[in-house]
């Protein structure tokens, strides 16, 4: 069963389009080890902390991405 973080960084995922694939890239793990933890069946001791850094990075680098993608319009 999902731990409490987990459930909720799955909810801002889904808000914001991030993968678990994404999420695994970032991670530099699979997408399958990244299941098993957020669905509760692994619970590494500094996996909130890991991934909750990788989601946030994701979500610089798209507003960076779309910053630039608005300023050369």
């Amino acid at each position: 069963m999902p731990t409490k973080w987990s459930a909720d960084l799955i909810a801002k995922m889904h808000l914001h389009g991030i993968t678990r694939k994404a999420l695994a890239a970032e991670l530099r793990c699979t997408p399958e080890y990244v299941s098993m933890i957020l669905n509760g069946h692994r619970s590494p001791s500094d996996a909130e902390k890991r991934f909750r850094a990788a989601f946030e990075a994701l979500l610089r680098a798209r507003e960076e991405a779309d910053g630039k993608a608005h300023s050369t319009r």
